[in-house]
């Protein structure tokens, strides 16, 4: 659990938390010691745009509510990830649009980075542009910058049915109830086919009987 003195971004997960104190800390560098990945890559990235990725870690590395979307991989560096996580469109919306003048030299950044230095550094002939070069959409940011962690949701805010980057911890933790909305409709989506014949086989004769 985090404490109250953890820093302020991953502040709305600190009565319920996956990390410690000292990720969020760590989370909250330039260059940190968890992944050793360095955001300013290409140039200093703007503080508005630092934030947004800072909060995706926090949410990435403290909520406990992205159980719905992770998956097993064979990878070395883990074994599991989130896929799709449906992300709030006005989060992805400012997001891309606190970043599009900010600098990058990819658009996949999970893979072919130079990593020889022990950081990661634009790999050889990746030429620095704006965000907006790479990423011309929201959707083209935060479903293609972390190979589809994310999926932009229909959804707004507040509708109980996308998560949430961003919330007032003091209004509780939103994410919880998007969790379990989701995670009851593949459990339901996961019943063998008899059985759903079954019910409404059940419920018609129900119907009849009335």
């Amino acid at each position: 659990m985090l404490s109250a003195a953890t820093e302020v971004q991953c502040s709305p997960w600190r009565k319920n938390a996956c990390c410690s104190v000292n990720t969020s800390q760590e989370l909250h560098k330039d260059t940190s010691r968890l992944y050793n990945f360095n955001w300013d890559h290409c140039r200093k990235m703007e503080p508005a745009c630092k934030r947004h990725f800072i909060q995706d870690t926090c949410l990435y590395e403290c909520s406990p509510n992205l159980g719905p979307w992770i998956r097993q991989v064979d990878q070395s560096w883990r074994k599991e990830r989130f896929l799709d996580v449906p992300l709030c469109k006005e989060d992805c919306q400012h997001w891309w649009e606190d970043c599009r003048t900010s600098y990058t030299c990819k658009s996949n950044w999970h893979q072919g980075w130079e990593w020889t230095s022990g950081v990661n550094k634009c790999p050889a002939g990746a030429t620095c542009r704006t965000f907006e070069s790479y990423f011309p959409t929201p959707a083209a940011l935060c479903e293609g910058l972390w190979s589809h962690s994310y999926k932009v949701s229909n959804y707004s805010r507040g509708s109980g049915r996308c998560i949430q980057m961003w919330f007032d911890p003091a209004q509780g933790n939103p994410n919880e109830e998007v969790a379990k909305f989701y995670a009851e409709a593949m459990n339901a989506g996961a019943m063998p086919q008899w059985t759903g014949a079954l019910l409404l086989s059940l419920a018609l004769m129900l119907q009849l009987s009335g």
